[in-house]
C-alpha cells in the first residue's frame, strides 16, 4: 500500500513538472526573437532617447529602461495583460480591453507597434489553438498575449515576468544595435533588472484597470518625437 502511494505520488509530481515545462517551453516559443512579431523593428522610443542623449552610456541606459518599466507604456502594457489573462474567455471583455490598450497609446507609432505586434503575434499563435479561439487581429500585443496564455492555463505571473523579460531584451538589442552597449555589457543590464521584472510581474499580477496610468513622460515624448527623427533605424 505504502510502495503504491509513493508511486502515485511520483507520477502525480511529475505529471505537474510536465505541465509546467510545457507551459514554460510556450512562453519561449512565443516570445522568442524569432517569432514573428516584428519586435526587431522597434525601440519604443529609445532611438530618440539616444540621439537626444539621454541614454548614451549602459548607467543611463539602465535608469531609462528601469524606469519606463515601472512607470512607463510597459506597467499598463502589464497591467492589461493581467487583466485580459482573468477575461479569457469573454470576448466582449477582451474587445473592451483591446479598445482601452489602443486609446492609452501615446502616438502614432506607439498604436502601430502595439497593434502590428498584436496581430502578428495572433497570427502565429493559432497554431496552437482551435481556427477562431483567439480573438480577432488588430488586437494590441498586451491583450493578445494575455488572452492566448489565459486560454492554454499558463500562469498569469509567469506570462507576466515572460512578457516583461522580453520587453527588456528588446530594448537591450536595440542598445546594441545603436552602439550605446555590447553585448556584455547588456547582460549586465538584464541581470541588474531581473528583480525589477520579477517585482514588476508580480504586482501586475493582482493589479486592476484602476492601476493603469504612469510618469515616464520622458519616454512618452521620446516617442511621438522619433516619428520625425531622420536617419533611423527602427520604427518607433
Amino acid at each position: 500500500m505504502a510502495t503504491r502511494m509513493r508511486r502515485t505520488t511520483i507520477i502525480t509530481i511529475m505529471a505537474t513538472a510536465m505541465t509546467d515545462t510545457t507551459a514554460l517551453i510556450r512562453l519561449m516559443s512565443w516570445l522568442s526573437p524569432v517569432f514573428p512579431t516584428g519586435g526587431f523593428a522597434h525601440s519604443a522610443g529609445l532611438e530618440q532617447a539616444v540621439a537626444d542623449g539621454v541614454a548614451t552610456n549602459a548607467a543611463s541606459l539602465e535608469d531609462w529602461i528601469a524606469a519606463t518599466l515601472a512607470h512607463g507604456a510597459p506597467w499598463n502594457d502589464a497591467v492589461l495583460l493581467a487583466s485580459a489573462h482573468r477575461s479569457a474567455a469573454d470576448p466582449s471583455a477582451i474587445a473592451d480591453l483591446a479598445n482601452l490598450a489602443r486609446a492609452l497609446t501615446v502616438s502614432a507609432e506607439r498604436r502601430t507597434e502595439t497593434v502590428d505586434q498584436g496581430t502578428a503575434f495572433l497570427d502565429a499563435a493559432g497554431h496552437w489553438f482551435e481556427a477562431g479561439a483567439l480573438h480577432p487581429r488588430d488586437t494590441p500585443l498586451p491583450v493578445a498575449v494575455g488572452r492566448a496564455a489565459g486560454l492554454a492555463g499558463i500562469d498569469a505571473e509567469a506570462a507576466l515576468a515572460a512578457f516583461l523579460n522580453t520587453l527588456v531584451t528588446n530594448q537591450l538589442q536595440c542598445a546594441i544595435r545603436l552602439s550605446v552597449t555590447g553585448q556584455t555589457g547588456a547582460a549586465k543590464i538584464l541581470a541588474a533588472l531581473e528583480p525589477l521584472v520579477a517585482d514588476t510581474a508580480r504586482r501586475a499580477a493582482t493589479a486592476t484597470l484602476d492601476d493603469l496610468g504612469g510618469s515616464a513622460f520622458g519616454a512618452d515624448i521620446a516617442s511621438m518625437t522619433h516619428e520625425t527623427l531622420q536617419p533611423r533605424l527602427f520604427q518607433s
